[in-house]
């Protein structure tokens, strides 16, 4: 199942410093912080979002935002799109005390080496990138990986397009990640596991009214 909607409605830095600020959903000048991802606690109001679950995506205008769940609605992967670019979007539990970006990245980057691919690490706006040539089906690929770590969260993110080597390429698509809002939830989970993720309400609601319609008495 594929649910694939057109936002056609209207750089934070890395987060290795979240334990020195003030308090949750504040900067250090004590005001809710210019750009995110955010956690749910710091996330500006009054912003049309589509809710996700764990991740709530904000509406920009000309970014579609493709959902793949499976038959009982649990989202696989979520990608938003714009032209010719593409950013795949995945939310991980975390450890309170400390980030995980700097771990899951050496992990990447060592899985791609091994699958022949070529990886190298660059500064970004959220840290340190992993920039990634790789060979598919369709020819020599390239891909840009990125993470923030939050409080007891990490957001991963995957350019593909122009945007994966030069990021001034990605446009809306950059501005999706920096109005992205996390809800990690009070659950104690293992490290590295994925935040739920759950179909839009919208979604659920037509399937539930095409169930009904089936399912309704029919005439002969």
């Amino acid at each position: 199942m594929i649910f694939s909607r057109r936002r056609a409605d209207a750089g934070r830095r890395g987060r290795d410093e979240q334990a020195t600020e003030p308090s949750a959903g504040q900067d250090a000048t004590g005001s809710t912080p210019a750009r995110g991802p955010y956690d749910v606690s710091e996330a500006p109001a009054g912003v049309q979002r589509l809710d996700l679950g764990s991740l709530h995506i904000p509406a920009v205008p000309d970014v579609e935002v493709r959902v793949q769940a499976d038959p009982q609605g649990v989202v696989q992967q979520v990608v938003l799109v714009h032209g010719g670019n593409a950013l795949q979007l995945g939310v991980f539990a975390a450890p309170r005390s400390e980030g995980i970006w700097d771990e899951v990245r050496d992990e990447i980057r060592q899985s791609l080496v091994a699958d022949g691919a070529t990886a190298q690490e660059t500064p970004g706006e959220y840290g340190t990138e992993l920039r990634a040539r790789v060979r598919t089906q369709d020819g020599v690929t390239d891909l840009r990986f990125l993470g923030v770590d939050g409080p007891r969260w990490m957001v991963r993110g995957v350019f593909q397009g122009a945007a994966a080597v030069d990021p001034a390429a990605a446009g809306p698509l950059d501005e999706c990640l920096g109005g992205l809002v996390v809800d990690r939830g009070q659950e104690a989970k293992p490290v590295r596991e994925p935040l739920p993720l759950r179909l839009p309400r919208e979604m659920t609601d037509q399937q539930s009214g095409a169930a009904a319609a089936d399912d309704g008495p029919r005439r002969a």
